[in-house]
Formats: C-alpha cells, structure tokens, sequence
C-alpha cells in the first residue's frame, strides 16, 4: 500500500504545471488517468529536440511518469461521454483549461458534484476566474508581469529563470491542496472545489521581497546573484570559476575573514556586523573579489567549508547530478520495467515510499484498459501482471 494507494486522478491538465502536479499524486501511488485528444495529445509530447529513447521529448519525460494515458476527443459526444464517465468514479479531477471551457464540455465542477460528491475538483488558472479568465497563462509571461523577472539577474536586465518556476512553484501548491482536501474528506464524506493561479503562486514565492515591498510600499530591484538584505552573500570568480558564498551571520563572518587572510575586516566598524556590511557593501565586496581571486574555487570551498562557511562552485546540471550522487541521495529513479531514467522524486517517506512504476505513456496507451474498467472491467492498475 502506497500512500494513496486506490485513488483515482482524472488528469485533464497538459503543459507543466497541472502534469507536475498530477505526477506528484502518482508518485505517491495514485492512479493517474491522462486524458489526452486523440491528435497529438498533451502539448509537450511535441516539445524537442532533446527526445528519449522512446521517441518522446525529455519535457514530456520529466512530468508524466505514473499515468496512464486515455486518448478521448472531447468534441465529440462519445468522448465527453466517456470522459463524464471517468469524472464519475474519480476522487480528483485535476484541470489547467480557461475558465469556461471544462463547463463547455459538461465537466464543470457543478456538472459533477451532484453525482460525485466526495469529488476534490481542481481548477487551475493563469490569472484566476474572474477578471482575468480570459488571459493566457504561460509562465515566462507570469514571470514578467508578477515580478519575478524585475528581481532576476543582473540590474537593468530583467531575466526570466532558467527553469519555468512559476509552473513547478503552482504544481507544486496545486498537489498540497488536493491532499489537504483529501484529508478533509477523511472526516466529511465530501469533496470540494480546489481553485489556483500561476499569478497568486507567484506573489506568494516572491516571499521575503514580496514581503519588503508590503511593509515599505518599495519594489526591491535586481541584484544579480547578489542578496539585498546580507553581505556577503553572493557569487565571487576565483581563479578558474564562480563560487557562491552564503554567509549568513556574524559569526561565520569572522570566520571568513579569518581564512581569507584578512582578520583585521572583521573589526573595521564598516564590516563588524551584518547592516554596516550591507551598507558598505561597494567597498568591501572588492576587497573580497581580490581576495578570493588568489584560489581556485575548489580549494576554497574546502578551506571556507571546514570554517562552516556555507560555499559551493557553481556547478553545471552534469555537476550537480554527479555532487547529489556522491552525496547517496540517489537522484535518478530507474521507472518501469525497462528502467527509464527520471529525476528522482525529493520525498522521502519511510512507511509507504515514492513509487515509479510506470514510465511516461505512448498517447493513448491505456485507452482500451480504462475503457474496460468504464465497461465494468478491473481498475486500470489492479490487473495480474499490471
């Protein structure tokens, strides 16, 4: 038994941020009904170069393992039919359309509840239901306009993030609120309507600058790979790369200057404690930069990490992989009998652990098994040998 072992996911989301979400409930042990259109299915099956070896893209790969895909064209009056039928019988329907559009097809939320209804019925939008219905919400445009980009990389040059955050970021809330609703029906026998917004998840990630601005009415600014609020805390090139130096606290400041050869900074008024450091910040990160350029980053990160600095090199994806792999946090799952590989889920749970048993489907895979379960045949899962 998994953790949500015998839950049924009717999965009507495509892109990232719905599929990511759905992929976590499967993770741990949901079944996960993707429903696809017959020509082409989700969007990102398309989304290459790079592809695996299975011919779909590594975007597809990276969100859709533990599903099973059902290929239903829900413009036709069979499709929605059979796609009612899947809603009927499932615990969570999970959906990233426009507002309206799951309403057209008769799968609205108030479509539904009368006939399921310990139904947890999630909803998620760009820019919510009301007013902003009618906006796209695709992530990098979320990222210009909700600020995330205005505080990325260097002054002057907004940038969005090198991963769509904002999608990870709301899948990632959208799983936590189909698990709370699940609970809740623990207690209550009933389901609920589970609303959010790529626009709301991001003003909520914005946390500690979204909180400077609401308690000063300022917008802080971008500051590279620089911190606004602790010095030093930042990226400095050594003599071969970049190292990042996270130095939170006095203590580990004295400690800082101390392997750097330059105990006297950490008794000049200017630098003694975090706010003067933060005010002088011009003056003392080039003494810093000249100071480090002397090593290569490896070696100061042995040197500054036995101090109980906080450093590492700024690794490449190669890098890190290797790094988490030296450090037994095993971060490739081998999914499905062939073993393809995946980004290993980062929940650890001790009783009932992450499942990957299924590798991410061929459209339409499973349409005949789920039909038969409609049909009255055993849950797409619970078959010998499935």
């Amino acid at each position: 038994m998994q953790a949500l072992s015998g839950i049924v996911v009717a999965d009507f989301t495509r892109v990232l941020a719905g599929p990511l979400a759905t992929q976590v409930l499967g993770d741990l042990g949901a079944t996960v009904i993707k429903v696809e259109r017959p020509d082409g299915g989700d969007d990102t099956r398309a989304w290459g170069p790079p592809y695996a070896a299975d011919g779909q893209s590594t975007y597809f790969h990276a969100i859709n393992r533990n599903k099973r895909s059902l290929a239903l064209d829900l413009g036709s009056p069979v499709g929605r039919a059979d796609a009612r039928a899947v809603a009927d019988r499932a615990d969570v329907l999970v959906e990233n359309f426009r507002p309206g559009t799951m309403e057209r097809f008769g799968l609205g939320y108030a479509d539904l509840v009368d006939a399921n209804p310990g139904l947890v019925y999630c909803s998620l939008t760009g820019f919510g239901a009301g007013a902003g219905a009618a906006l796209p919400g695709y992530d990098p445009v979320v990222q210009a306009v909700g600020g995330l980009m205005s505080v990325t990389g260097p002054p002057e040059e907004p940038s969005k993030t090198g991963v769509a955050l904002v999608d990870v970021i709301s899948g990632l809330y959208l799983a936590l609120g189909v698990l709370a609703a699940l609970r809740e029906r623990d207690s209550s026998g009933y389901g609920q309507l589970v609303e959010v917004d790529l626009l709301s998840c991001q003003l909520a990630s914005l946390a500690n600058l979204g909180s400077a601005f609401l308690h000063t009415g300022v917008s802080p600014r971008a500051m590279g790979n620089a911190h606004p609020s602790i010095v030093p805390y930042q990226t400095f090139e050594t003599a071969d790369r970049p190292l990042m130096i996270g130095c939170g606290n006095d203590r580990q400041w004295r400690a800082m200057a101390g392997v750097l050869g330059r105990p006297e900074l950490a008794d000049d008024a200017r630098f003694a404690c975090n706010p003067q450091r933060v005010a002088h910040r011009e003056v003392l990160i080039p003494i810093l930069s000249e100071a480090l350029a002397a090593k290569s980053a490896a070696e100061w990160t042995e040197l500054l990490g036995a101090a109980g600095i906080p450093c590492g090199p700024v690794n490449d994806i190669s890098a890190a992989y290797e790094l988490a792999s030296s450090l037994e946090l095993d971060p490739v799952a081998p999914v499905g009998p062939a073993g393809v590989p995946s980004a290993a889920s980062p929940l650890r749970l001790s009783r009932t652990p992450v499942v990957y048993d299924l590798a991410p489907p061929q459209l339409g895979a499973d349409t005949a098994a789920v039909l038969r379960w409609l049909a009255g045949g055993p849950q797409p899962g619970t078959e010998s040998g499935d």
